[in-house]
């Protein structure tokens, strides 16, 4: 008699296709030892004194069920398309009195294993300086930011003038980008320092701690580009008469719920999805982590939408001066165009499954994304006139501070 099984392939969370296969195999394997321990423990089966047969054994790919002499059981290829070409060809082995026979055919020749050879050598090889050259572009882009960023936070908190709840914001927005940068080199020492890594079953406290730290620098930076919004808006509706004390308003906003979301995620993650290093982006627990950036985006557009709106009625009013129109344009302008630039791409990619379009999702995310910070720094510091004419009037102060100190050096120096 013949027994036939067909093994199924779960959906398996994890970070990588490879990752799933391992995770298959892993399962598989630990139900058929499962398995054995019980029949080694019921008298029912083939290892009962008097009974010739074969006993359940796991060859790597498949679980065989313990037999009696005379049968043959057939199963199916794995249903694993990067692995096996087929799915539906059967693989028999017969039980015989020294034990099972050698599967028939093999699985490479059943099942068209995928055999690496040399192309395969060559593409692993392309893949490999590609994500090489990736590495270099954003760590060179997060570089650049973070030179850039700390050097916009320097001007502003140096400069008295430049002392205001407006600039208070845009410091936070940068802190943000700082640790989002900071982050991903973190998430890199950690990660892929050694390439001997298993990053399938790595599973320790600094490698989670690293995954939620970059979770958390994400989020902050939706919800301060949020806050930037919300701010806008109420310059708009109070016309200019700003007052400090919303400003721990949004700093709960901006920190205060990152902080909140990333805590649920890890209390999520630790109850009910505690496996490997919680970088599974096809986990559905990471809506935890999407769902608020999605709302932060959205209602960054409807601030978006309103701010035009009122906008364009403040310009068109004949009631208000040519000097008002010049100021609300130049406040309104970086944040309109940040709020756009900064969601789309993350909207374009939240929606579809992880392995669609890997390619463009890394280079905007990681190399474009890089360079986030910088623009930032340029839209909000560098060529902020506020900022310009602070730097130049303190640069000719000081130039006048040095050249009066010479003068009076040499004055000095003539007198004596």
């Amino acid at each position: 008699c013949v027994q036939l099984s067909v093994p199924s392939l779960p959906q398996v969370r994890a970070t990588h296709p490879d990752c799933a296969v391992i995770f298959y195999f892993q399962e598989q394997e630990a139900k058929c030892l499962q398995l054995i321990r019980s029949e080694s423990q019921n008298p029912a089966l083939p290892e009962r004194p008097g009974l010739q047969g074969c006993l359940t054994e796991w060859d790597g790919v498949n679980c065989w069920s313990a037999m009696h002499v005379g049968q043959s059981q057939a199963v199916a290829c794995p249903d694993i398309r990067h692995v096996f070409k087929k799915s539906k060809a059967l693989i028999r082995r017969n039980c015989t009195e020294s034990g099972w026979s050698f599967p028939s055919p093999p699985y490479h020749s059943a099942c068209e294993l995928e055999v690496i050879g040399n192309s395969n050598n060559m593409d692993v090889e392309a893949s490999k300086s590609y994500f090489v050259t990736m590495k270099a572009l954003y760590t060179c882009g997060y570089s650049t930011s973070l030179a850039a960023l700390f050097l916009a936070i320097g001007i502003f908190s140096c400069f008295r003038k430049l002392h205001c709840t407006r600039n208070s914001i845009h410091i936070h927005f940068f802190t943000s980008f700082i640790l989002r940068g900071t982050a991903v080199f973190i998430k890199d020492s950690i990660l892929f320092s050694d390439e001997s890594m298993d990053h399938c079953t790595t599973s320790n406290v600094i490698c989670k701690a690293a995954i939620t730290f970059f979770h958390y620098s994400v989020l902050a930076n939706f919800y301060w580009l949020l806050v930037e919004g919300v701010y806008l808006q109420t310059l708009l509706l109070r016309t200019f008469t700003s007052d400090r004390m919303y400003i721990w308003w949004y700093i709960l906003i901006g920190w205060g719920v990152p902080t909140l979301t990333v805590c649920m995620w890890v209390i999520t993650r630790l109850q009910y999805d505690n496996h490997g290093c919680w970088d599974d982006y096809t986990s559905l627990y990471r809506w935890v982590i999407k769902a608020p950036i999605l709302l932060a985006i959205f209602v960054n557009f409807l601030i978006f939408l309103n701010v035009i709106r009122m906008l364009a009625q403040k310009i068109c009013s004949p009631d208000i001066s040519q000097n008002y129109k010049q100021q609300y344009m130049r406040l309104t302008k970086s944040t309109l165009l940040l709020i756009p630039l900064f969601g789309v791409h993350y909207m374009a990619f939240a929606l579809f499954p992880e392995h669609i379009g890997v390619d463009a999702r890394l280079y905007f995310e990681l190399v474009l994304g890089s360079y986030q910070g910088f623009l930032v720094a340029l839209l909000y510091c560098f060529l902020n006139g506020e900022v310009q004419a602070e730097i130049k009037r303190n640069w000719g102060k000081w130039q006048l501070s040095m050249a009066s100190n010479i003068f009076n050096l040499a004055t000095q120096d003539f007198t004596a």
